[in-house]
């Protein structure tokens, strides 16, 4: 067994930042490498990016496949997946984790494709099998009703899985940890990509919704919030406490919350120091997207809701009779403050 080719994460960058996603996949190919007895490298494919070799060495990484081509500087898919691939031709890795971002999944699919590997979206969990040393993919099914664990028996090629941002914890960085630095030519030529980048438009977005996958402290609105009235308090008491304000499936369902603030499987995966959920009932599909919050704070007039199950703190109330009196409260602390 090639202790180097082991457990491999890929490093989505943008304009040489990498995408947070990456450390946590870093972070999650250390576990699985530990239990495997190999060794963990992360691979960076870009322009301008062998500053981002070291930075990922330090948040655990034992080697580090670096491609800097100008060919690499927008992702495109092509020569990515060819660059990729070739890599993984090349080295033979069990494990390949990417992000379960839009870039990584489009990434992920052309691999796989190309190297005739099984491929498992959007995980939740990754696991070693003691017995049989294969990856055990976990991520919702059915709509988000039960949680699959998913392997591949009988395939000696590259197991890969994408991963969603937020429920792998970020690893502490170590500035002063070694690795090696492995660095690659790209072999295509910019006559061979069909694909060119004319320009880049980012998406506009305001503060409130930018950042809601990587907040501190979030209030959630569910079905049970009800009506904009309750969800005007519900927007007060976030912003008195500097929260973001997310949204459950049902709320969206009913006009309530726009899905660009949905938590859950079909919306952000979060995992904030402070989760509040306001009438929120606890399906599957809204836990596995905050079930690895630090602290959860849950308020339901349903004494046998789901969330309780998982809530720290757990309120058995209408909101109004919690909401109303912590805003007052707050308020009041604030002025007195001032």
């Amino acid at each position: 067994m090639d202790k180097k080719a082991g457990v491999w994460a890929f490093v989505e960058q943008f304009e040489g930042t990498a995408h947070p996603v990456s450390y946590e996949l870093i972070g999650k190919a250390k576990e699985l490498a530990a239990d495997l007895g190999v060794e963990t490298s992360a691979v960076v494919l870009g322009h301008n990016v062998s500053h981002l070799a070291q930075e990922v060495i330090s948040y655990g990484a034992d080697n580090v496949y670096l491609v800097d081509s100008e060919i690499l500087k927008d992702y495109r898919n092509e020569p990515y997946y060819k660059t990729l691939s070739e890599l993984v031709k090349e080295h033979s890795p069990q494990i390949l984790l990417l992000g379960a971002t839009i870039q990584g999944r489009d990434l992920a699919a052309a691999v796989a494709t190309e190297m005739k590997s099984g491929l498992t979206a959007d995980c939740t969990g990754l696991d070693i099998d003691p017995e049989t040393k294969k990856l055990l993919q976990t991520r919702p099914a059915y709509g988000g009703n039960i949680m699959a664990t998913i392997w591949c028996p009988k395939s000696e090629a590259t197991q890969m899985a994408t991963v969603r941002p937020r429920v792998m914890p970020i690893p502490e960085p170590d500035n002063k940890r070694k690795g090696k630095i492995i660095t690659k030519e790209c072999a295509l030529k910019e006559e061979d990509i069909n694909l060119k980048v004319i320009d880049f438009i980012p998406t506009k977005s305001t503060d409130d919704e930018a950042d809601l996958a990587y907040a501190d402290v979030i209030v959630t609105a569910g079905r049970g919030v009800a009506n904009p009235k309750n969800l005007d308090k519900v927007k007060e008491l976030a912003k008195l406490i500097n929260a973001h304000l997310g949204g459950s499936r049902g709320a969206v369902d009913i006009g309530l919350m726009d899905h660009k603030d949905q938590v859950g499987q079909t919306g952000k995966t979060v995992r904030p120091k402070v989760y509040m959920t306001l009438g929120v009932s606890g399906a599957i599909q809204h836990l596995v997207g905050m079930q690895f919050s630090d602290y959860i704070i849950s308020v339901n007039i349903d004494k046998n809701a789901p969330i309780f199950g998982l809530a720290d703190l757990g309120i058995v109330a209408d909101l109004n009779d919690i909401v109303l009196p912590l805003i007052e409260e707050i308020k009041k602390r604030k002025n007195k403050n001032a």
